[in-house]
């Protein structure tokens, strides 16, 4: 995998010593002063991976966790193995629903098969599933594109003006992202488009990550701080905020990565529509009340005390924020309520934030009476 390719963040290894059965990803960590491709050979290596957020974002967790039930049936394709591996990628990350639909639907194909049919079978369903991704934010793509073509003629010609949070682009899907899927498919067809980009702290995913993968695409686009945000709204700089999710409940409550809700506060009170774009693999059908269900990942305290940048002689180092004796809390993610939501950008279309839109939406995942 090369730069120039960059968009496939997660792909089989085509030369060396691995080629077709290693797992080459993007090094997100390395991301935005380095950019360097990791080859992951064990499933050990892929549950670091995500552990680590070498990877992120919900899609492409689940994901590269198939890919390390892949790696796990490399070495041995024993159930006991099967039932090992599941276990260990479950463990990496709690709140992103993707990470266990990913590995269900593994260990729902590969238990009931023979011994010697597993490894096969594995690698072609991780394979799959990252081509399923794709098209489904691709589609994303398509129905979120008709929100800025309605905004784009009301403005007669003038960007439309997105705000985003975190990074719920390509580099956290397979391809095409799900929040940036339609601002790229605007650009594609000369859509003028400018994108608030959230810096997004403690991690600042929005000023590594999303800022550089707009930069690669050449979309106009402008870092600020996550406080910023209301200010603009207030201003009229914001036309409609696009975010991802980690976790959609069935009645539409979403999980995304902490400051998201602040920023539906600030688009409910100054009139700005608040989307959330996602696939369907990451509405957790089981739950409804997102506040009450869904697990919020507590990361390291040093994501909140230390940042990385880069020195004026080009090295990249680390610096600690705050005063050494202060402690601190790194809560990962936040739930914003659905009636919060103006509408919730899926692979089938735009469905209301509620248990009866995503029902008219998904009519075979709702549950029944």
């Amino acid at each position: 995998m090369t730069k120039a390719d960059w968009r496939r963040t997660i792909r089989l290894a085509e030369s060396g010593e691995g080629a077709g059965w290693a797992v080459e990803i993007i090094d997100q960590t390395k991301l935005p002063f380095v950019f360097e491709i990791a080859t992951l050979t064990h499933m050990d290596e892929a549950a670091h991976a995500i552990s680590s957020m070498q990877v992120r974002g919900a899609p492409l967790i689940g994901v590269t966790a198939a890919y390390g039930m892949a790696l796990a049936m490399n070495r041995d394709s024993s159930g006991a193995a099967i039932e090992a591996a599941y276990d260990e990628l479950l463990s990496t990350r709690p709140t992103a629903v993707n990470l266990k639909w990913a590995l269900d639907r593994m260990k729902a194909a590969l238990l009931p098969i023979g011994h010697n049919a597993r490894r096969a079978e594995a690698y072609r369903l991780a394979g799959e599933m990252a081509e399923e991704d794709a098209a489904l934010c691709s589609a994303i793509g398509d129905h979120g594109l008709t929100l800025l073509q309605e905004i784009a003629a009301r403005k007669g010609g003038a960007p439309v003006q997105v705000l985003t949070h975190c990074n719920a682009g390509a580099l956290a899907t397979i391809d095409w992202g799900t929040a940036t899927a339609p601002i790229y498919k605007a650009q594609a067809m000369g859509l003028p488009v400018h994108v608030w980009v959230d810096e997004t702290r403690p991690r600042n995913q929005g000023a590594s990550l999303t800022a550089w993968e707009l930069g690669e695409h050449a979309v106009p686009h402008t870092v600020i701080a996550d406080n910023a945000g209301g200010h603009l709204m207030q201003h009229g700089q914001v036309d409609l905020c696009i975010v991802g999710s980690d976790r959609t409940t069935a009645a539409g409550d979403v999980c995304n990565k902490i400051g998201t809700y602040l920023k539906a506060l600030a688009a409910k009170d100054n009139d700005v529509p608040f989307y959330v774009a996602l696939p369907s693999s990451t509405i957790d059908w089981a739950i409804e009340d997102g506040l009450a269900d869904i697990p919020i990942e507590e990361r390291a305290a040093e994501e909140v005390s230390e940042m990385s940048g880069l020195t004026a002689d080009g090295a990249v180092t680390r610096v600690r924020v705050m005063p050494p004796a202060s402690p601190a809390a790194n809560p990962a993610f936040d739930v914003t309520p659905a009636r919060l939501v103006t509408g919730l950008i899926t692979e089938r279309g735009i469905a209301k934030a509620s248990k009866a839109g995503l029902a008219e939406v998904f009519p075979e995942k709702a549950k029944r009476p």
